[in-house]
């Protein structure tokens, strides 16, 4: 079934300018992000949780999604299907990099954060 394929709903920009953005979404327990990766307790495994910066980063600050190296990652928490998210992703074109925060969207709580080289597309 390829419809929930890498799957997020409720997707929603709080803000997106001068290389800093923050998006709030839900993975939902449907999503295939969770197959396999403890099916009697779901969590979203790291490449997951990677996969949603790149691919946020790509659709709304321009970055390549194909990175080259990532210079730092910190999982902090486990996230649990339905969890309201809120990623956070800042642009630094004199690093050639950009960093991220993937936090709880009411609590706060962070899950994980990083940075990776993200150079923008190219024409």
């Amino acid at each position: 079934m390829t419809e929930n394929l890498h799957d997020v709903t409720n997707e929603r920009i709080i803000s997106c300018e001068d290389g800093k953005l923050a998006v709030e979404f839900k993975i939902p327990a449907s999503s295939d992000f969770f197959d396999g990766h403890f099916p009697s307790y779901k969590l979203l495994p790291a490449v997951g949780q990677f996969e949603l910066v790149t691919r946020f980063s790509e659709k709304y600050l321009h970055t390549k999604r194909c990175v080259q190296r990532i210079k730092r990652m910190k999982f902090t928490a486990m996230i649990r299907p339905e969890t309201e998210l809120l990623l956070e992703v800042t642009l630094h074109p004199e690093k050639n990099t950009a960093s991220f925060v993937l936090s709880d969207a009411k609590t706060k709580a962070l899950y994980s954060s990083g940075s990776f080289e993200a150079a923008e597309k190219t024409a």
